[in-house]
Parts: structure tokens; C-alpha cells; sequence
């Protein structure tokens, strides 16, 4: 199509040449152009991103399959869900169809290559015709995110452009590339936190079902130029054997074109494992789409970086033990200057490829959906259990309806019953889910319910039997980081269930009458969210210090009381949070009053901490007022702050010293950014800090930055696991049980037992002292069976020791979080815990 601009005539310059990056606002409204120009073209706005940018999907297809889409895509959804389907119907619909391919771009906002490499690659699209791109056309019904991360597309471009010719260019942005999650926000498919993962989700597991995804990402400079498909080993059970073929099918397609293409230091089979994170390119396994990545080298974000041949590396991790040639591996790259457009043409000729092999293939990846889908029904239908019941009676029952919100987000069909019913023997009140397992979504329910171990195997130790670390988390049960009790069961009595589209939450009502006040319970989240609205209104709030018997309940301790707020206003929070007033019988006197803690949480530079940015984002959703607080409120003596949260972080990355040390422990170059933003407390800031302390303010430290406060601090508190080896205690991202005292102000609202999240986490032994009563324990690990999912080696290194503490000191308390409590805003089994500190 003559008519068309090319992307280089619009932009000025040719996408991926040196030191220009195409910024996401003119990207917009080149597609919308091209949108106008041509019709082969559907640009859709799914909504605004975090901060208030466009986040599109392009379309692109023949004008007859673009005219017939929603035909298509109702095709592509019955093969995806083929519950009613025979064979023969199924072969129509397989030669009707069209295969539907989707790739999403610059998820990571500092990889920059996929975003510009997108307009290039939808001009190619629309605008060739050759025999090649008119199959394309005819057999694919393209789907394209060209940012994922709009934000922080703008961030970085900004920021590169500001530095662009000083010696400071190509460095790394000091904060983090999305209001909330930065690098994270590839951690949040299953859970769908922030906006951008929920129109993703709409797009591939609600409107379609795409047989193939490829998500283009960088990786570091000093090893392969590029990764494409098949992952590496470990496997991960839950998904139907199919999709590792066609990971390899794709992969090898894509590779044969890059050598075709003379692009060098390409390998596959390598470097990510198969068991991953739940993030996009991963847990589409489960919802039975080849979901893959690419991976290119990366450059100084658009300025070239040169590599001499004896930097280059192999992974020992990564199936190349050696930068040499091997199977995998049949081209090394010699090294020299390493360009923006190096990784735009490589991930291009990866893009094309993908869409090629589907179009010369249309028919089989159809059958495969298909094949796929009926096969994982019918694994349903032949294993056990049979179906996961998540019974109405919750100890957070409106967490659990959270947890169901999630699960139809991804697609997933439960059914209610409005009747109890029998199930192994059990009797479930009514408003009971019923999850059956023979759906096209299997290995996904199992995923996200079962109990999941990771394998412990030649494949995740090395020779020496040291223990390799998954590539994230080894297990990603959202059931139990909500902590939601959900039963797998082999039979279900119910002759009642009907199937829902969204959770069906209570009502919330006032319970009666009262001259004493109202109380609320505190075993809900959504209670504090509760609690803070009606401190905003001035009313007075108190908690129970025993357990309070009212109406025909009885409240653990922690419960709120509630004290001459207005009724209109409780009727109001009743009704939108769906919680229960209860009328109170007579005067509580054994309670405490609740006051709005000023909430400080400290921000850094270099990179800025994700951990940090999750909690603003708990705090937020659970409404809880708090200020950022610098390196300049520390120089200020921490005015007007009564708790300050340290989220999990290292003593040098929070101090600001031995940054040099840091990084080259961790295999990495301390990065080279302009003197303003570089960040740390200082000693100065550290003695600021403890006179603050004894003075009466409130220290909270999550996790790693535990190391910092006992340090610092001098608080004669060990870390138990600080000095083993691997192989004698492991326990990467797993659930791991725990006794909590739910008598204690900070377990408030807690059961007696529950799942925390143990990621590279602290053990706490406390030292004898003169004062051992200043040392409350909160949590603690149970003797034996202490895993539920994931992997942990050495259970008796941490068989009855400490989890968290609160320890008085002067005035003040320091709180230890020995794990992260509100862990990529996933565990909500142990927000509370956090809240609890925040509330006077």
C-alpha cells in the first residue's frame, strides 16, 4: 500500500538507530494513523494505564477476516473451551478459522527494543505484499501490545533524553518504571493487580485465546545475543505435554530465520526454565497457549556498547557452560559494537517468524488448540480430585470472594450452591464455590489451589548437590498466599450449582440498634479499610483486648468498637465494603483506642525498590494515609512521623555505603548515574534514626532489611540461617506454616496457624538478655511439617524459632518482619500483620 508513511518518514529517523528512542505518545499516533490510512488495521484503546496513558492493541489481518472478526473469534474461543465439541464439528471450525498470534512489547520499560521495533513490524504487516505477508494476512489474525508498560516507556525515554550527550548517557533510570511495580509487573498475571495486567488478561484469556504469545524482552550484554524458545528444564507438570512441542516447533522456527538472516549468538533450549513465574509468558501454559519469550542483549538503552571477545560468557545455569558453539548454540557472536538496532532486527525476524509459522500452519495450530483443551478435560475427568471446594466459611470470608474475582479474571468456570452440600463426607454451608477440574483450564485451577512441590532433582542441584535456584518463586498457590482454606475433593453431592461471572459478595448491614456503639471484626482485610474510613471522620474507635461476646457471636480479641460515628456513614461503609455492624449490648471497658498512625515509608534511588513500591500500593488499596520519606527527612530528624516502614531492602543499599561491594557480590558493575540521585541515609541519618527509635517512634523492617535494624540497632537478635551453605537450608519462595499470637496486638485478626511466604527470609533466635519481656515473639515455625508448597531443605534449622518480633526499645519499638508480609501485593493472608502496626 503506496499511501502508507513509513515509520522512518514519520519519526524521523529509522527505529532502533543510535541514540533515538520513538517516545509512546508519537508512537500512538503514527498506529492511529496508520489506522486511518489503511484496512488491514484495528487500533483499540483498552483504557488508561496507571498513570493516565493510552494502552493499545493492534489488530492486524486481511480487510475480509478484520470485517468477520467477531465470527473468528467466537471460532477461536469454542476450540479453546471444546466442553460440547465433536470431531467432525471441530474439524469445520479448525478449516473456517483463522490462527490467532499475540506479542506484547517492552514489558520491562528499560528493554526498549520491542516498543521500537512494533511500528516497523505492523508497517511490514499492512503494507507488503508479497506471498508471504499475504498468507500472513489471510491465516492470522495478528494481535499486537506495542507497550506494555506505557508509563514507563515515557520515563525512560525522557530520562535517556535528558542525559543524551553527557557522560551520563544510557544510564540506568534512578526509579522505578511504574508507579507501583517496575520490573514486577511481569509477576503479576495470575493476580492481576495492576491495570495493565488486567487488559492484558481481557485480551488473551477473556476475548481470545491465542494459540501462540510471544513476549519480547532483553536480558543482560555479556552472554547470547538473543534467547527464543523452548525453555530449559525444570518442567512444570501441570501443562498439556503439547505445548512444550510447539514451544519447540515456534522456537526452532524463529531460529532457522535469524540464521537465515545472518543474525548471530542466537540459543534456545537455555537460560529460562520452564518452571517459571506466574508472569505472562509463563502461566499462559496452563491456560493451554505457547506462550514464549524472547530475550535480546541488551545495550546501553539507545547508545551502542562495545564488547571485547573475551567478555563474552556462557551460563553454567543455562545449558551453556562454555561462549562456545554447541547444538543449542551453533553460532557464537564474535563481539564488537552492540547496537539498538541489532536487538530491533532480531526481535523483528522473531516477531515475522512466529506469524509465519502459524500461517503455513493454520490448520494444525488450530487442532492443537483444540487437542489441547479436550485432552486437559478429560485429565480432569480421569485424576483426583475431582473438583476444589473454597467453603463459604472463611476465616477472611471476603478475601475469599477476592480469590474467586482473581480465578474468573483468568478465565476459570466455577459454580456457586445457594444449598448446603455434602462432599467427602463434609457438609459446606451455602455460598460455597465448586471448582471441577475437567475444564480446558486444568493445569491452571491446579496451579493456582494444589498443593505444589517443586521438583527436587538433577535438574535443580548442581554436582556438588548444591541446590540451583528457580528462576523465581517455586510455587505461585494464590489460594494460599490469600490464606484460603480450599479442599480438593473426589465427589460433590449437589444437584443446585450454578455457574457465575463474578463473585457473589454479601450484604452489608447495621444489625440493629445501639446506645454503646457498634462493633466490627477484625478477621477481614477489608475491616481496617473500615476502620480508616471512620477515623477519617473523627469518630472514636477502640479495640477489644478480650474476646467480646456480642449478639450471638463472639469476636476475637482485636475486634473494633466503634463510638459515636454517624449512622449514615456506617450504613455507607456496611453497603460498599460488605461488612456487618454489630449492635452492641452494654459498655465495653476493656479496650484501647485506635489512633491514625502518621505512616513515613523511606524511597531510594538507584533503581528504586519494588518491594517499596508494592507496599505503597497495599497501603493505598487498603486506604491507609502515609508520606514518601527521603534521604531529607532523615537530615531533618524525621519530624512529624510516628512509624517508618523500611521495606525489604540491604543495609547498603539503604546506608548508601559499599555500594561497590554490593553489586560485585552479586556478579554486576555499580551503575554510573548523575550525584543527585544517588541515595543513602548515611551514618548521620542511621543515629537520626535510633534517637528517633527511643524517643517512641515505631521501626518496621520486612525482611531483608531486618540485617539493617539488628545491626544498627544493636538489637541482640541472630539471624539463625546467616551463616549456612545451601545445601543445608534452602527454601526459595515457598509456603511455609507458622504459629501466630493472635492475643498480641500485632496478630491481631489472625488465625492460630497460618501460611507465610518465605523468600530468601530471616529466622530470628533472640539472644539472653537482662529484659528478655521486652521481646514479644508474634510468629513462630512449628516443629515439624513446616512446608505446605514450594521447596525447603533443612526444616530443623528453623523448627521453633522466630518469624516476627516486636521488641521494645526506649520509648519505641522496632518491629522484625523476618519474611515480606505483603510480598507483590499476593499475600493477603498476612496484610494484616502490617496493618496492625499502622493503627495506634
Amino acid at each position: 500500500m503506496s499511501n502508507l508513511q513509513t515509520p522512518e518518514s514519520f519519526f524521523g529517523f529509522q527505529l532502533g538507530s543510535d541514540r533515538n528512542i520513538a517516545r509512546w505518545d508519537k508512537i500512538v499516533s503514527y498506529l492511529q494513523q496508520l489506522e486511518k490510512q489503511s484496512d488491514r488495521i484495528k487500533v483499540i484503546n483498552m483504557g488508561p494505564s496507571t498513570e493516565g496513558n493510552p494502552f493499545l492493541l493492534v489488530i492486524i489481518s486481511s480487510p475480509e477476516n478484520l470485517s468477520k472478526l467477531e465470527r473468528y473469534r467466537e471460532i477461536n474461543n469454542r476450540l479453546a473451551n471444546p466442553v460440547t465439541l465433536e470431531n467432525e464439528e471441530a474439524e469445520k471450525l479448525i478449516l473456517e478459522g483463522k490462527a490467532v498470534i499475540l506479542q506484547s512489547m517492552s514489558l520491562h520499560a528499560s528493554e526498549i527494543g520491542g516498543t521500537q521495533m512494533a511500528p516497523e513490524l505492523i508497517y511490514d504487516l499492512i503494507s507488503k505484499d508479497d506471498e508471504e505477508t499475504i498468507r500472513i494476512r489471510e491465516n492470522v489474525i495478528t494481535l499486537i501490545v506495542p507497550s506494555f508498560n506505557p508509563d514507563g516507556q515515557i520515563m525512560v525515554t525522557d530520562w535517556y533524553n535528558k542525559w543524551l550527550g553527557t557522560e551520563y548517557e544510557g544510564c540506568s533510570l534512578p526509579w522505578l518504571y511504574h508507579k507501583y511495580v517496575g520490573h514486577d509487573n511481569n509477576r503479576d498475571a495470575f493476580m492481576t493487580n495492576m491495570i495493565e495486567s488486567k487488559y492484558m488478561a481481557k485480551i488473551m484469556f477473556q476475548d481470545w485465546t491465542p494459540q501462540a504469545y510471544v513476549d519480547h524482552h532483553h536480558m543482560g550484554s555479556y552472554g547470547a545475543r538473543l534467547y527464543v524458545a523452548p525453555y530449559a528444564e525444570p518442567i512444570h507438570p501441570n501443562a498439556d505435554p503439547l505445548i512444550w512441542r510447539e514451544h519447540s516447533w515456534y522456537g526452532a522456527h524463529m531460529a532457522y530465520k535469524l540464521e537465515e538472516n545472518g543474525k548471530t549468538g542466537i540459543i534456545n533450549d537455555a537460560m529460562f526454565s520452564a518452571w517459571g513465574h506466574l508472569g505472562f509468558h509463563w502461566i499462559t501454559a496452563y491456560h493451554n497457549i505457547a506462550g514464549m519469550l524472547t530475550e535480546s542483549a541488551s545495550a546501553k538503552l539507545a547508545t551502542p556498547l562495545f564488547i571485547h571477545p573475551h567478555q563474552l560468557k556462557g551460563d553454567s545455569r543455562g545449558n551453556l557452560p562454555e561462549y562456545e558453539a554447541q547444538t543449542n548454540f551453533p553460532h557464537p557472536w564474535s563481539g564488537g559494537w552492540w547496537t539498538l538496532r541489532d536487538i530491533v532486527e532480531q526481535q523483528k525476524i522473531s516477531a515475522w517468524a512466529t506469524l509465519d509459522a502459524a500461517a503455513r500452519n493454520k490448520e494444525t495450530a488450530l487442532r492443537n488448540a483444540y487437542l489441547k483443551a479436550k485432552r486437559q478435560i478429560e485429565r480432569g475427568l480421569e485424576g483426583n480430585p475431582q473438583a476444589y471446594i473454597i467453603s463459604s466459611d472463611q476465616h477472611d470470608s471476603l478475601t475469599a470472594q477476592k480469590l474467586i474475582e482473581k480465578l474468573l479474571v483468568q478465565g476459570i468456570e466455577i459454580q456457586i450452591s445457594h444449598e448446603a452440600f455434602i462432599s467427602d463426607g463434609y457438609i459446606y454451608p451455602e455460598g460455597s464455590y465448586v471448582i471441577w477440574l475437567n475444564q480446558p483450564k486444568y493445569g491452571l485451577i491446579k496451579t493456582l489451589l494444589g498443593k505444589t512441590l517443586y521438583p527436587d532433582n538433577n535438574w535443580t542441584r548442581n554436582r556438588e548437590g548444591k541446590p540451583l535456584s528457580p528462576y523465581d518463586s517455586a510455587t505461585d498457590t494464590m489460594a494460599e498466599f490469600m490464606g484460603i482454606q480450599v479442599d480438593p475433593v473426589d465427589f460433590v453431592d449437589c444437584n443446585t450449582l450454578q455457574s457465575i461471572t463474578q463473585p457473589e459478595y454479601p450484604e452489608g448491614y447495621i444489625l440493629g440498634e445501639s446506645d454503646y456503639g457498634y462493633a466490627l471484626d477484625c478477621w477481614t482485610n477489608d475491616s481496617y479499610i473500615a476502620a480508616n474510613r471512620i477515623l477519617a471522620t473523627g469518630a472514636r474507635l477502640y479495640r477489644t483486648i478480650q474476646p467480646l461476646e456480642c449478639s450471638d457471636t463472639i469476636l476475637a480479641p482485636g475486634a473494633f468498637i466503634v463510638e459515636d460515628a454517624e449512622i449514615e456513614t456506617l450504613e455507607k461503609i456496611a453497603k460498599e465494603l460488605h461488612l456487618d455492624f454489630i449492635p452492641l449490648e452494654n459498655e465495653i471497658t476493656e479496650k484501647s483506642e485506635v489512633k491514625q498512625l502518621r505512616v513515613g515509608m523511606y524511597q531510594r534511588y538507584y533503581g528504586g525498590n519494588m518491594d517499596e513500591g508494592w507496599t505503597r500500593f497495599v497501603l493505598e488499596q487498603f486506604e491507609f494515609p502515609y508520606k514518601t520519606i527521603t534521604d531529607k527527612d532523615f537530615k531533618e530528624g524525621l519530624k512529624d512521623i510516628d512509624v517508618i516502614i523500611l521495606p525489604s531492602d540491604s543495609e547498603q543499599m539503604i546506608v548508601g555505603e559499599k555500594l561497590e561491594e554490593y553489586y560485585s557480590q552479586r556478579g554486576m558493575t555499580a551503575p554510573v548515574i548523575p550525584p543527585e540521585y544517588k541515595s543513602g541515609i548515611g551514618k548521620e541519618g542511621v543515629e537520626t534514626l535510633k534517637k528517633w527509635v527511643k524517643e517512641g517512634g515505631i521501626l518496621v523492617c520486612f525482611n531483608q532489611s531486618t540485617e539493617f535494624a539488628i545491626k544498627n540497632l544493636n538489637l541482640p537478635v541472630k539471624n539463625v540461617l546467616e551463616s549456612l551453605q545451601t545445601k543445608d537450608f534452602y527454601c526459595p519462595g515457598s509456603t511455609l506454616w507458622a504459629f501466630v499470637d493472635n492475643s498480641n496486638p500485632h496478630g491481631y485478626g489472625m488465625p492460630d496457624t497460618t501460611l507465610i511466604l518465605f523468600w530468601n527470609s530471616q529466622v530470628f533466635e533472640i539472644k539472653a538478655t537482662q529484659s528478655n519481656e521486652d521481646y514479644e515473639v508474634i510468629i513462630e515455625y512449628p516443629e515439624s511439617d513446616i512446608l505446605q508448597s514450594g521447596w525447603l531443605i533443612g526444616e530443623k534449622k528453623i523448627a521453633k524459632k522466630c518469624a516476627m518480633l516486636n521488641i521494645k526499645e526506649g520509648k519505641g519499638k522496632v518491629i522484625l518482619f523476618g519474611f515480606r508480609p505483603q510480598n507483590r501485593a499476593q499475600t493477603h493472608g498476612t496484610f494484616k500483620l502490617v496493618f496492625n502496626c499502622l493503627l495506634g
